[in-house]
């Protein structure tokens, strides 16, 4: 029997955490039909992956990739990174369900919380949709790369119910207004969500300084939702959540409690935590007694330490007037030359001493000039140390470097996750997902849209945190479960073929770059990798050797496994 496909001679790692074996792998249209020895089997193509890693596509739990689509179906950079099915809607902030007179006031939002700016949104998408539902239509119409499951967000629910004062401390539904918001989100799982998602976090605001609605919602309105989930999609319905861990931790362990207790799969971002109560050995017990008796919680965490990029393509850490002045020149080369002139660069360092630094120097590590960056997982790069080793002063540094890299050197601020060993032991906790790409937002701040592939050769492959075998279970099996995919995150046969070959030993992230590919010639970070031969979604080849293949197969998935 001839096939349409055969990944001949690969080392089949399946998803489900067993260790390697070596395998042929047959296709046939979308699904997986045989695996074992076929030799002597005739196939339409056959893909040579001796010595090459054959594996489930990685399934990326958290991104803001619900405007993005709109204008970019190749949904990059996930798809550079082995991504075939992406979870958009999470922290609250979606495009539906809407009322026509909100949608400005919905993409002010997403520009507001996830820096996507407000016009490209507006005239970036169509705005032929109401209902959830009409908007996955939309998003299903574009024929995405990479399969897309939905969250529903507090934000627009609770603002069609209440208004304008769903955004104001201490006030909470009424009856009628609550039954409005249970009624919305009941029918955005029918019409195709997985879930639920909210923003608790006191740093996402919406354009006037007030928090986004649900931010100050109370466990009554919360029960009220969770019941509505489950009701609507079933025991395991997704309640997502962006907590509040610095300010109201205890509330927080509660709420996530009080949804798994109602049957909700509860799915919050977190990181090994330097505020009191938030100790690994605190979290791994309130993580393993909640997943006990049918009680599901889970977590994800970031793979790597980041929050801005600085450099001469977007953001400076100074702010001084002549470094505005040097980053309002329209392209990098003018910015470079500007820099390079012996009087202003003699200028901008006398008045940068002056004014110091907007963040600490301790926390500004190198990236490195190479084609792989470096993100000094071993504290070696940081500007103050590299200032102290050379006698100078950290101004004089920063400048230097951007000149002799031609400004192409990024360097990474350590805002968060900067807890390396906690946070390799936080990922270790059976039930921590290590998959916080955040792909779609921040877009021109920084990416950690690699994820995946960091996590694979970085603290994999360099620093063995991880088996291959557990991390790739991790981004495959264990997160389509949390999704409750059917057929999806696992190398079997009968399974839907979202695959992946990749050449262990030689998977990189490339180096971040900035491109100005978005409406209104809006810009962001994209980043590219090697090592990656072919990403599969549905039997059809996305991405082959780094290069999109323009086939787009992806589907909106609407149907979950529930029980």
């Amino acid at each position: 029997m001839a096939h349409d496909l055969i990944i001949k001679g690969g080392t089949v790692i399946d998803g489900t955490g067993a260790e390697r074996y070596l395998a042929d792998v047959a296709v046939d249209g979308e699904h997986i039909t045989r695996i074992g020895d076929l030799s002597g089997v005739d196939a339409g193509r056959t893909i040579d992956a001796t010595g090459k890693v054959v594996s489930p596509g990685f399934v990326d739990l958290h991104t803001h990739m619900d405007a993005q689509i709109g204008w970019d179906p190749e949904m990059k950079s996930s798809s550079f990174h082995g991504v075939t099915t992406a979870l958009i809607g999470n922290c609250g902030v979606t495009f539906a369900p809407v009322q026509p007179a909100n949608h400005r006031l919905l993409a002010e939002m997403m520009e507001s919380v996830e820096d996507i700016e407000a016009d490209a949104i507006m005239d970036g998408l169509s705005w032929n949709w109401s209902s959830y539902g009409e908007y996955l239509d939309m998003v299903q119409s574009l024929n995405p790369v990479a399969n897309v499951v939905g969250l529903v967000g507090h934000s627009p629910i609770r603002f069609d119910a209440m208004g304008d004062k769903s955004m104001d401390e201490g006030v909470q539904p009424d009856k009628k207004e609550l039954a409005h918001i249970c009624r919305l989100v009941r029918e955005s799982i029918e019409e195709g969500a997985v879930g639920f998602s909210t923003s608790r976090f006191q740093g996402h605001n919406v354009p006037d300084g007030r928090l986004t609605p649900g931010t100050w919602s109370d466990e009554h309105e919360h029960a009220a939702i969770q019941r509505a989930v489950v009701e609507a999609g079933g025991a395991g319905g997704l309640f997502q959540v962006a907590p509040d861990m610095i300010n109201r931790r205890e509330s927080e362990l509660a709420l996530f409690e009080q949804a798994a207790a109602e049957g909700c799969h509860v799915l919050f971002s977190s990181g090994a935590s330097p505020f009191p109560g938030g100790s690994l050995e605190r979290m791994g017990g309130f993580l393993a007694r909640n997943n006990e008796e049918g009680r599901r919680i889970s977590a994800l965490c970031h793979t790597r330490p980041s929050g801005a990029m600085f450099g001469l393509l977007k953001l400076t850490p100074i702010q001084n007037g002549l470094w505005k002045e040097l980053m309002a020149l329209p392209t990098l080369e003018d910015r470079l030359a500007q820099l390079k002139d012996p009087a202003f660069k003699a200028r901008l360092i006398e008045r940068s001493k002056e004014t110091g630094f907007g963040v600490s120097p301790d926390l500004l590590h190198a990236m490195g000039q190479g084609d792989v960056p470096d993100y000094d997982l071993g504290r070696q790069r940081s500007l103050s140390q590299m200032a102290k080793e050379q006698g100078r002063d950290p101004v004089e540094v920063y400048v230097d470097r951007l000149i002799e890299s031609e400004g192409r050197e990024l360097w990474n601020y350590w805002a968060f996750g900067d807890m390396l060993e906690d946070q390799w032991a936080y990922m270790n906790l059976p039930q921590v997902i290590p998959m916080l790409a955040d792909t779609g937002a921040h877009v021109g701040i920084f990416t950690d849209t690699d994820s995946t592939t960091f996590l694979l050769s970085q603290l994999v492959r360099r620093k063995g945190i991880y088996s291959l075998p557990e991390a790739i279970h991790r981004i495959t099996q264990a997160s389509a479960d949390v999704l409750g995919l059917k057929k999806r995150g696992s190398v079997k046969e009968g399974w839907i073929a979202d695959l992946n070959i990749f050449d262990y030993e030689n998977l990189e992230t490339g180096y971040p770059y900035f491109a100005h590919d978005f409406p209104h010639n809006g810009g962001r970070f994209i980043v590219e990798s090697t090592g990656y031969l072919a990403t599969m979604v549905s039997g059809q080849i996305i991405v082959e050797n780094g290069k999109h293949t323009r086939a787009r197969p992806g589907t909106v998935i609407r149907e979950f496994a529930r029980g």
